[in-house]
């Protein structure tokens, strides 16, 4: 994960739901970002055809080469497109698993990874800093402090509910944002004996419940599509695992496994030899998965 940070890109722009479809569409057509016509197609400004472009990446819509990926295809497809306009909960928690699993704004990934495991109260000066900490890790030219700033205001902005005194206009864009839903976010002002008051921004972990144990099953074959066996410890702590992902605390993990045994015959939880272990009895595809959640 550290040896190839990637900050901006966005052009501070927050990813916006209906970007996802209009994006898809956009590329399904055969058409291209970096082409002047794309502002016309798409009808937005120049840095907002940069920020889609952006955000179809960095939630795994498009390959590295700008061809609608199999994932963007099952969504967006306009035939076939399981949730084209985004309507079902679950496919927002799955395009939050594949903005931190893509990396391609490693912000999302560093946060929720790493950055929740030392603190789930934080400022966005403690932020800050473990950000540049992570970049000296890697190269001491890394760290900008603007780029660096903009990423976590983009990024709070993105899963926090905007604050209803600005302005109508700017309100309703914040709004637009697609993971306002998932409710991860929290923003705390507390005052000081000097009466001077500071901003606190929590993720406390929680059961979930409007995140689909199939959604939780899709992200755990995606991650180990080889494996039959799978023990608890790494469905916590893992790199994106289900725990760290969605932000569950440890008896909501125990539901949607539970849960996840319930979904196919050949899944099994259990513990063996002192270790809580989820074993897969027979090959189990992650697209069958995502199809029979859409089709219930």
């Amino acid at each position: 994960m550290e040896h190839s940070l990637k900050f901006s890109g966005h052009e501070s722009f927050i990813c916006r739901t209906f970007w996802s479809k209009k994006g898809y569409d956009f590329i399904a057509n055969g058409n291209e970002f970096s082409k002047e016509e794309a502002v016309i197609e798409l009808g937005v400004g120049k840095n907002m055809v940069t920020s889609i472009s952006f955000w179809l990446k960095a939630l795994g819509l498009v390959e590295k080469n700008n061809v609608p990926s199999r994932l963007g295809g099952e969504l967006f497809n306009r035939e076939t497109g399981y949730d084209q306009y985004i309507e079902d909960i679950g496919t927002i928690w799955l395009l939050h698993y594949q903005l931190i699993k893509s990396k391609y704004a490693s912000i999302y990934s560093l946060f929720f990874n790493e950055f929740r495991k030392e603190r789930t109260e934080f400022t966005l000066e403690q932020l800050d800093n473990f950000l540049k900490r992570k970049c000296l890790q890697v190269n001491k030219n890394l760290y900008n402090e603007n780029t660096i700033s903009r990423d976590i205001s983009v990024l709070i902005r993105n899963y926090i509910k905007p604050d209803y005194k600005i302005s109508k206009g700017e309100f309703e864009e914040e709004m637009s944002g697609l993971f306002k839903e998932l409710k991860l976010l929290d923003k705390s002002i507390v005052k000081n004996q000097d009466k001077k008051t500071k901003e606190y921004y929590s993720i406390e972990s929680s059961s979930r419940n409007d995140l689909p144990a199939h959604i939780v099953l899709f992200t755990i074959l995606d991650q180990n599509p080889k494996s039959t066996s799978i023990i608890l410890n790494d469905l916590e702590k893992g790199v994106d695992s289900p725990e760290l992902v969605f932000a569950l605390n440890p008896n909501g993990l125990h539901n949607k496994i539970l849960e996840i045994e319930q979904l196919y015959d050949g899944i099994v939880y259990k513990e063996d030899a002192g270790k809580n272990i989820l074993s897969f009895k027979s090959k189990i595809d992650k697209w069958d998965v995502l199809r029979d959640y859409y089709a219930n």
